[in-house]
């Protein structure tokens, strides 16, 4: 298939699954007043902490900061998108869930935001399942060792860029759409990455096959591997300069 016929299969992919998120389900999915509300969790005797998230639409940022393990604020206008969180520790481990229930339903004239933040120095393995929105995971200050991330319909940036001070394992699955990966400049990083129906962009790394390196590579004593799927868009990885540290 030429390039040209790629372009026009992949624009008409974004449209009709753009469309399908826009639809309503059923009456019962009726938008109403928007509510807010906020979540706390404390660490407890965890030493270790899993967090699984799952959004179904909306718009997300994810980033560190928090005072506890986790803060969240939720803003939403359809009754049945309130989120459950919950909370579980067994021996030193703890385990996170944050889900969005009844995750099908209507993007028109509907709001669903999620503004969550981590504590920086738990050590911490997410996973993060998106639907159709946009999300902007701001991950560079957290204590992670483990990322699994699976995109679904929409814009989605992974930014991993900060002063790393242990390995990472991560997996970015692509959806629909774009997906950014901003990676650190003087931390080690090897992406394997492999597009779909799109491009990959690679800015100042290094290309061979599939593998993509920084400057850093093999020359700093932390390393980040990640692995990038892509599914049907654009996929841009980039150097970021990282958030300043405190």
């Amino acid at each position: 298939m030429n390039v040209p016929s790629t372009k026009l299969m992949l624009w008409a992919v974004l449209a009709a699954s753009a469309a399908a998120a826009s639809c309503t389900i059923d009456g019962n999915w009726a938008s109403g007043p928007l509510q807010t509300e906020t979540r706390s969790v404390q660490l407890g005797d965890a030493k270790t902490v899993r967090a699984e998230i799952k959004m179904g639409a909306g718009e997300m940022t994810l980033g560190g900061g928090a005072r506890d393990l986790f803060e969240g604020q939720f803003s939403y206008n359809v009754a049945r998108w309130k989120p459950e969180v919950d909370y579980s520790v067994s021996g030193s481990r703890g385990l996170l869930t944050v889900r969005q229930p009844e995750a099908s339903g209507p993007m028109r004239n509907s709001k669903n935001q999620w503004d969550l933040h981590f504590n920086n120095h738990v050590p911490l393995e997410l996973s993060v399942e998106l639907g159709a929105g946009k999300s902007t995971l701001d991950l560079g200050t957290l204590a992670l060792s483990q990322l699994d991330v699976k995109m679904g319909v929409g814009e989605t940036i992974v930014d991993l860029a900060g002063d790393w001070k242990n390995d990472l394992q991560a997996r970015i699955h692509g959806g629909v759409g774009q997906a950014t990966v901003k990676l650190p400049r003087d931390v080690g990083v090897r992406v394997r990455a492999r597009g779909g129906i799109g491009e990959i962009r690679a800015g100042e790394l290094k290309k061979d096959g599939d593998i993509y390196t920084n400057d850093a590579y093999g020359k700093s004593p932390v390393t980040l591997q990640v692995e990038v799927e892509g599914g049907i868009g654009q996929i841009n990885l980039e150097i970021g300069e990282g958030p300043p540290v405190i």
